[in-house]
């Protein structure tokens, strides 16, 4: 009964184990504990005075880790891991400051309220839970004899409910208070509506002066500080890495692609000849996710799959067996079990498309040979020797922090998150395994990102060029204005040897597409009086001289019969951006401590020693 629910149960339920217990065994084996610099009271940020211990953040981290590798069926790259561990740091701060402010606001829940949250209140996963729905709807009833039954109990549905609702309905009070009182008037409505439907015809010109005019090289270091210090919050940046790196490709064949063709043509003949599909599945489906279960891919509608596999299910019966067909992740066979309506239920069996064994054993020597030249070597020189070595064209790559690398458009995994893991400049990469092949990097520099001057003092000169380049335009756009107004917009931009553009007939949106962005211009253009040019209008892409040539209002009565919608929608907007700000000031007004980096510097530099 309720296969489906009591296996999401009984999944939720393992998923929780397994982190668990993975995550305190790595931290337990790994020597970090009861070893300076981390031990069982070593705080990895501290928030507002209250600790997050490295050992809970670890365990977090291994947890979704974990449930990651599962679902996808492969192992994480480093950048990947990077990700989730910032991810859970993120969750746990949050959660820290969350409770503070349940503690000061007095927010409680009581067990009577979890119940009732529980039996009429049921989450997303639980409400489009497949064998939950009747005809296509969320079927209360069928939930509560789940509630109520010993699968849900013994498969820890009820558990996990607890859990779920014990850390949501205090969010959802705290939520409720923040957001309450929020009101759109009729007025407040009216003007989003005519600043969406209100449309214009604009000539104008523009002046866009290139920076070199300004003298970008020739900027004070005292006028990029002034102007740093008035700008800070604009100029907080990420680390930014510079590295060379080498890669070795795993390179795929047209013999390599048609042995797996003949590979998964036996398998099918195999399955057709009385073979289960399941068995099969489970021995060779290199979709390790599914595999496990028989090749099993649920039951859900249209939209699950990528199109060229759903032209092929969508042509099945219910038992009928595939042909071989391709997609981008390799060769398919597919069986439908069952189909109501354009719902399906299907296994599927995968065979990527792979070097053979004896090309991957010949990557895998160079990759032997390059690992034993330079991986964890700091002498910078080894690196190039090795190159040459094994006739290797190395490139150069620029990292930011907290960002997969890339270079001529393809991402270059891990060696960002090892270059800002602790990496000393002129230091060599481990050898990073990519389903692309292997990677080893050097880093030549790395500069911290934040607020620092020296950091984005590249920046600043050029955003100081730009604005002096652009004031620099002022007198010939007042110049121009002037003869224009005197007679035509067009006569002026022939004297001043320019042209005049023109929007056409569009609303805000579309003028702000046109003049590069929607600021004072398109601002000015539907206010001022028609065929009047007006003086020089200055943002920060430029300087404008503008005529509006006509303007429709927008359609009240249009506005009238759409007004509930968009009052509804609007509150919702308006809630959710008021709640973003709350919680970003909530960040920001913290005292936060992160003592991540210098932790696991330390750990890095006591493991090269020991």
């Amino acid at each position: 009964m309720l296969q489906t629910m009591r296996s999401s149960a009984k999944f939720v339920m393992w998923i929780l184990l397994v982190s668990f217990v993975g995550g305190f065994l790595l931290v337990e084996t790994s020597g970090l504990l009861g070893k300076s610099p981390v031990t069982t009271t070593t705080a990895v940020a501290t928030v507002n005075g209250t600790d997050i211990l490295y050992s809970d953040w670890q365990r977090r981290s291994q947890q979704l880790i974990q449930q990651t590798q599962q679902q996808s069926g492969r192992t994480l790259t480093q950048d990947e891991t990077r990700r989730l561990e910032n991810q859970a740091f993120d969750e746990m701060v949050s959660e820290a400051l969350l409770q503070q402010e349940y503690t000061k606001r007095g927010i409680t829940v009581s067990d009577e309220e979890l119940r009732d949250y529980a039996r009429f209140a049921p989450p997303s996963w639980i409400r489009t839970a497949p064998d939950l729905q009747t005809d296509g709807q969320f079927d209360p009833a069928k939930y509560q004899r789940l509630l109520t039954s010993a699968q849900a109990r013994q498969g820890g549905l009820l558990v996990a409910l607890e859990q779920y609702f014990r850390t949501e309905v205090p969010k959802e009070k705290l939520f409720e208070q923040v957001t309450s009182g929020t009101y759109v008037t009729d007025a407040d409505l009216w003007r989003a509506w005519q600043d969406a439907n209100d449309s214009a015809s604009i000539s104008y010109v523009a002046f866009r002066a290139p920076v070199e005019k300004a003298g970008a090289a020739n900027i004070a270091d005292s006028d990029l500080r002034a102007y740093y210090d008035a700008h800070k919050a604009e100029f907080d940046r990420p680390g930014r890495a510079v590295l060379t790196v080498m890669h070795i490709a795993r390179s795929i064949t047209a013999a390599d692609s048609a042995a797996v063709r003949t590979k998964i043509g036996q398998l099918r003949a195999e399955i057709a000849g009385g073979a289960k599909f399941e068995d099969v599945a489970r021995r060779e489906s290199s979709d390790s996710v599914s595999g496990a279960q028989g090749g099993d891919l649920g039951k859900g509608g249209k939209g699950r799959f990528v199109p060229e596999f759903e032209k092929v299910i969508y042509a099945l019966k219910p038992g009928e067996l595939s042909e071989p067909f391709l997609t981008q992740f390799g060769y398919h066979i597919v069986k439908v079990d069952s189909r109501v309506g354009d719902t399906l239920s299907l296994r599927h069996i995968l065979l990527k498309i792979q070097p053979s064994d004896s090309s991957s054993a010949k990557i895998d020597r160079e990759a032997d040979a390059l690992s034993k030249l330079v991986v964890g070597s700091d002498q910078a020189h080894k690196f190039d020797e090795a190159a040459k070595t094994l006739g290797l064209t190395p490139f150069k790559v620029v990292a930011l922090e907290n960002e997969v690398a890339a270079a001529n458009g393809k991402l270059v995994p891990s060696v960002s998150a090892w270059a800002f893991g602790g990496a000393k400049v002129g230091e060599t990469s481990d050898l990073f395994d990519s389903e692309e092949g292997y990677y080893v990097a050097r880093l030549d520099s790395i500069a911290d990102g934040g607020k620092t001057f020296d950091a984005v003092k590249e920046s600043v000169s050029a955003r100081v060029a730009a604005d002096r380049a652009i004031e620099a335009s002022i007198p010939a756009a007042l110049s121009l204005a002037k003869k224009a107004q005197s007679s035509t917009l067009e006569a002026a931009a022939l004297l001043a040897n320019t042209h005049v553009e023109s929007t056409g007939m569009t609303t805000r949106a579309g003028a702000g597409m046109k003049l590069g962005s929607l600021r004072e211009a398109v601002g000015a253009a539907f206010v001022q009086p028609l065929n009047e040019v007006s003086l020089p209008i200055r943002q920060a892409d430029g300087v404008y001289v503008l005529r509006t040539d006509a303007r429709k209002p927008s359609d009240k009565a249009a506005f009238e019969l759409q007004k509930k919608g968009l009052r509804d929608r609007r509150l919702t907007q308006m809630r959710q951006a008021r709640l973003q700000m709350y919680l970003d000031d909530l960040r920001k007004t913290s005292s936060l401590t992160d003592r991540r980096k210098e932790l696991n510097a330390q750990i890095r530099r006591q493991n090269a020693t020991s």
